[in-house]
């Protein structure tokens, strides 16, 4: 009998310290291993710790028909926000959890992630095949624009100001007193409102599915006049190889439109599921043409249709009922 009381109060005063550990903790106390914890009232780790999912083995001989896509993803959709916001060019009110796609994957190719991507050269007559491969450096480069040096000028308006030496005095600190960075070019983050999206669709007689995995993602940016105006013009960026963007932004957070934070996705969610709008610009074709090529206004967006619909039909050809 004994026995059974001294077990029963060693149980109870267990029970009785372990309750008062979790009355005394606060919630609201950092946590070393979740930078994330101090804006949200629980630790979230699901998409943080998040795993790269392996897709199903392919083999070229279960490929019965393939066919490579273009898409242009459209930012100003509302369906396509999540890719991006959030924007902060002064970088003092960026969110704590999340980044837009491009900035995630910038910091990534510039190596200032945790993960390093490679990024590659769209102008280098490489295009989208991943051929030209483009450096830390040339990316900031690209995105941040070259140093300039600019000189004041004098009272007179005729010429630069000279100092004692008879050199120019170099403008370095504005009328305020602060510094001045000044650079050649340059592309505004918040210009990326289009992103372009290489894939290739497959009927897989192993598996008896049509199925489509994306190649390449490229950023495509509105182009400026020297007035500093829109011209109507686009710069694509540069190309990302998706297999490896994988690795970067299957920890990446996005907003969920649906307004339940509790249910936030990845960029890697998004682009896997297909949560997103987008237009067909070409297709894999014998002239290597976008469809801008030989279709405008209307027509394209009939042309782009039938492309999708015939993709429809072959797989829905292939079964017999």
């Amino acid at each position: 009998m004994k026995k059974y009381i001294l077990l029963t109060a060693s149980l109870f005063f267990v029970a009785f310290s372990f309750a008062q550990n979790v009355l005394n903790q606060n919630p609201f106390q950092a946590d070393q291993d979740d930078p994330h914890k101090m804006n949200n009232v629980y630790g979230k780790n699901q998409h943080f710790k998040k795993k790269v999912v392996l897709l199903s083995p392919l083999r070229e001989a279960d490929v019965m028909w393939s066919r490579k896509i273009w898409r242009d993803i459209d930012l100003k959709q509302k369906i396509n926000h999540p890719l991006y916001y959030p924007q902060d060019p002064t970088k003092q009110a960026a969110t704590v959890d999340r980044d837009n796609l491009f900035t995630v994957l910038y910091n990534a190719a510039t190596m200032n992630g945790e993960v390093s991507i490679s990024a590659y050269d769209a102008k280098a007559g490489a295009d989208d095949e991943f051929k030209v491969p483009m450096t830390a450096t040339d990316l900031i480069a690209l995105m941040e624009g070259t140093p300039k040096v600019v000189y004041y000028e004098n009272s007179y308006g005729d010429g630069d100001s000279l100092d004692f030496n008879g050199d120019r005095v170099q403008q370095i600190y504005d009328d305020e007193g602060v510094k001045i960075n000044f650079r050649d070019g340059g592309i505004r983050q918040s210009d990326i409102k289009k992103w372009r999206i290489k894939e290739q669709w497959f009927f897989d007689k192993q598996r008896s599915v049509m199925d489509v995995r994306i190649i390449g993602l490229c950023p495509i940016a509105e182009e400026r006049d020297e007035s500093n105006k829109l011209n109507g013009k686009i710069n694509m960026l540069c190309w990302f190889y998706f297999p490896e963007v994988r690795n970067v932004i299957r920890n990446a957070q996005v907003f969920n439109l649906v307004k339940n934070e509790a249910e936030n996705r990845t960029f890697e969610d998004i682009f896997m599921k297909r949560m997103f709008s987008s237009t067909i610009v070409k297709e894999g074709n014998v002239f290597d043409r976008k469809i801008e090529d030989y279709m405008v206004g209307l027509d394209a967006l009939l042309e782009a249709e039938r492309i999708k619909t015939d993709i429809f039909n072959i797989e829905h050809d292939l079964w017999e009922y």
